[in-house]
């Protein structure tokens, strides 16, 4: 039996359900989740492996114009997942226009490289506009498969992984058949902390904000975290904090219960506030934070 294996590179713009679809694929949450655009910034792989194939899926940042310089790294992890990939999973919604602000479907066709469409949150639709959609997909598109689901509700997933593995190259797997992810612990455990941050706060506070990792023990029976959540002004670290500082608290106790299910361990939270100017333009302080 000949064995298949790739990259299967996700794209698409914000807010289109990229991490939800990549999460319900691999079987675990490597992608935090929140209702606000630019949510995910970084390129996170997860493997999936079967007993005749491999695939190496990459979420990736919303492709947007970007107005800064965390920005225009966020679309270097998108334009580096561009042309290295076997497939292309571009995932749109029914909620979504399907014109080319950016010019990024234009480029996807133009890569060579075997697409799918995965038109998710089809739940929010009715038959016909659906069609309509699909329709519309399959003309910029017309030797890809377009593929309907919601990952949400977990519907025509096994439809879209069939067409992934029809679509892989030959060739022995990339990783070890028991590794999950490329990232490390220290990551997972910024991500889930900067999850929260974009779900408690509002406004320019989730977009200023940046988790740094500053200890990670990991002993007999407990893992001590300590981070630092970095912000732009001296204003938004009081925000972060909140009054006697029952905000930061409320967010390190989410934080401290999703950490504990994700690395199923008990875990001691310690979490700071610490300015950064300006850190959003500043390619050292970028670098530090892991952006290219």
């Amino acid at each position: 039996m000949s064995h298949r294996s790739g990259f299967v590179n996700i794209l698409g713009n914000p807010n289109v359900g990229k991490s939800t679809i990549m999460n319900a694929l691999v079987g675990e949450k490597l992608s935090i989740i929140t209702p606000k655009a630019q949510t995910t910034r970084h390129r996170i792989m997860g493997i999936v492996n079967g007993d005749d194939f491999q695939i190496v899926y990459s979420d990736t940042p919303g492709i947007i114009k970007p107005r800064y310089k965390l920005q225009k790294s966020m679309m270097n992890f998108v334009n580096i997942a561009l042309t290295d990939a076997d497939i292309i999973l571009y995932v749109t919604d029914v909620t979504e226009r399907s014109d080319d602000e950016t010019g990024y479907t234009g480029k996807i066709r133009e890569s060579g490289i075997p697409v799918i469409v995965a038109i998710n949150k089809i739940d929010l639709s009715n038959q016909t506009d659906l069609e309509r959609i699909a329709g519309s997909w399959k003309k910029k598109f017309p030797d890809s498969p377009v593929i309907p689901l919601s990952a949400l509700k977990s519907f025509n997933l096994d439809t879209l992984l069939n067409a992934i593995i029809s679509k892989l190259p030959e060739g022995a797997p990339y990783f070890p058949k028991d590794q999950l992810t490329d990232k490390y612990e220290r990551f997972f455990a910024s991500e889930i902390i900067r999850e929260k941050i974009l779900l408690n706060y509002q406004k320019e506070i989730p977009y200023s904000a940046e988790v740094e990792i500053e200890s990670f023990k990991d002993e007999k029976d407990l893992i001590r975290i300590r981070a630092l959540i970095n912000v732009t002004r001296e204003s938004q670290k009081g925000i972060v904090i909140g009054h006697k500082g029952e905000k930061l608290k409320k967010t390190g106790t989410e934080a401290r219960h999703d950490l504990e299910e994700f690395f199923g361990r008990k875990v001691f939270l310690e979490l700071y506030v610490k300015v950064t100017k300006e850190w959003r333009d500043k390619p050292q302080e970028l670098k530090r934070f892991g952006y290219r």
